[in-house]
């Protein structure tokens, strides 16, 4: 268990998120508008989306598609029956004055979520329930010195908010959530998770307590939009949360902001309650009706998910727990895996993957979607290793040259000579010219010192430019320095 070190004792931080995930729709929730990311300002937006007078909302079957299918792979309940409901308040970017959301009635109820943590523990986290709404618009104040814009391209999409019971114990667990809920969402389809672009976004709500005592006053931390912000957002929070009630104060319910430059929270405003909202069902919206055959009908349409593919790749491959765990985080990546592997030495192909490959992408700033190096050219390097073709050490070269030009790994070992020598005659003469530069070093290996070994070896290896076998090499070099 993580706790805070306060000066007067331990605290437990106690951590729930409220996720915003746009849906991946090429319209809107309730209108026939675009969803482009991207667009020029008020592009895309309908009479609906700008609360034209008589317009009324139309519900877009897909999105709720979308929300069943995100349900289900959350292990969650989905509700046959639910409501669309009105929740008032007025914002500038607000046309209507309130937002269409969901409240007592969701269409996903309760669901999990299991984190993998990095000391080989897992944990599991509960959903409290997936609702669909739809976003506001977006203000501008850095256009003019006195004027806020408003742009409504996003006033009308839809998003599903998916919250969690205030299971997680650290800004950690937070950030393994996070990751967790988008590598699923992704894999369904349901949101493509990047919140640079702000199709996923998260509220955190942060409160202490001492260890056992019941939960303390939560404060909701706003519109977070990268998990590394989110981590940093909920460790100063907890501290100055410590802080205050250590210098005996009392923690005020209230919305605060992540500040990004100056990486606090600051006070945005105090905690608005269900009732604040006037919640009531919207009068233009039927309750939404499901047919269970059609729910189960989405539910075989699911792909494999993370957690049923890493089980198989331990099962089938017999990869390690963390292997497996790094190749399904991203589907991209579990399929790329799977290529390389289909008739391979699955552990080598791992090793290649989350190694070298990865080790280059990272340093490139590449996703696994934008490799130089295909799958299928991967695996051709693999091959070459196995039939002898050339050596690990040479591989690593030929790698690196299909990384920097996206070349076949064998016109790169033709072009540049790089066949590993398998001649015996050839490889014996290497050894003899070596051991005859040497005949000091040999009288030493013979009278005891061993560690000489590897000395001989890498003198071969220098001679013939390192594309002699290293096991021919060490099979006559021994023969001949204990001949």
């Amino acid at each position: 268990m993580s706790y805070i070190q306060g000066e007067t004792g331990d605290w437990e931080i106690v951590i729930g998120l409220e996720v915003h995930a746009q849906i991946t729709s090429n319209a809107k929730l309730f209108s026939g508008a675009a969803t482009a990311f991207g667009a020029e300002p008020n592009s895309q937006v309908s009479f609906v989306d700008a609360a034209f007078p008589g317009m009324l909302p139309v519900i877009n079957e897909y999105c709720v598609e979308q929300a069943v299918r995100t349900g289900l792979g959350l292990k969650a309940k989905i509700n046959h029956h639910s409501v669309f409901d009105r929740k008032n308040y007025f914002y500038a970017d607000l046309p209507s004055g309130y937002q269409i959301s969901q409240y007592q009635q969701p269409i996903v109820g309760e669901g999990k979520l299991v984190l993998d943590m990095p000391d080989g523990t897992s944990r599991t986290v509960g959903i409290t329930r997936l609702h669909l709404e739809q976003d506001a618009g977006k203000s501008l104040h850095d256009q003019h010195p006195a004027k806020s814009y408003i742009d409504l391209n996003r006033a009308g999409v839809a998003l599903m908010e998916i919250v969690s019971e205030p299971d997680l114990r650290s800004a950690e667990e937070a950030g393994a959530y996070l990751r967790k809920l988008r590598s699923i969402l992704r894999y369904i389809g349901s949101c493509d998770g990047n919140m640079e672009e702000g199709s996923m976004r998260c509220d955190c709500n942060v409160s202490v307590r001492r260890p056992g005592a019941p939960f303390g006053t939560r404060c909701e931390i706003k519109n977070v939009n990268s998990i590394r912000f989110v981590i940093a957002a909920i460790e100063y929070e907890a501290q100055r949360q410590v802080e205050v009630l250590e210098e005996g104060g009392t923690i005020v319910q209230e919305t605060r902001l992540w500040d990004t430059t100056k990486l606090v929270t600051r006070s945005m405003r105090s905690k608005e309650e269900a009732h604040d909202y006037r919640y009531f069902p919207d009068p233009d919206l039927l309750p939404l009706e499901l047919d269970p055959d059609w729910v189960e009908d989405i539910r075989k349409t699911l792909p494999e998910l993370p957690d049923e593919k890493k089980a198989r790749f331990i099962e089938d491959y017999k990869l390690s727990a963390y292997d497996a765990g790094v190749l399904v985080n991203e589907k991209a990546r579990a399929d790329y895996f799977e290529t390389v592997a289909k008739g391979r030495d699955p552990k080598i192909a791992a090793n290649w993957v989350t190694g070298d490959l990865f080790g280059y992408l990272n340093k490139a700033g590449k996703e696994i979607e934008d490799s130089p190096v295909s799958a299928e050219n991967l695996g051709g390097l693999i091959d070459l290793i196995a039939d002898d073709t050339i050596s690990g050490r040479i591989a690593k070269e030929v790698f690196e040259t299909m990384f920097e030009t996206g070349e076949k790994p064998a016109d790169i070992v033709e072009k540049k000579g790089l066949r590993q020598v398998t001649d015996t005659g050839a490889i014996e003469g290497a050894i003899d010219a070596v051991l005859a530069a040497n005949a000091g070093k040999v009288e030493e290996f013979r009278s005891g010192k061993d560690k000489l070994f590897g000395f001989f070896v890498g003198q071969v290896m220098k001679a013939t430019q390192g594309k002699a076998n290293p096991a021919l090499v060490n099979e006559i070099l021994t023969k001949k320095l204990k001949g």
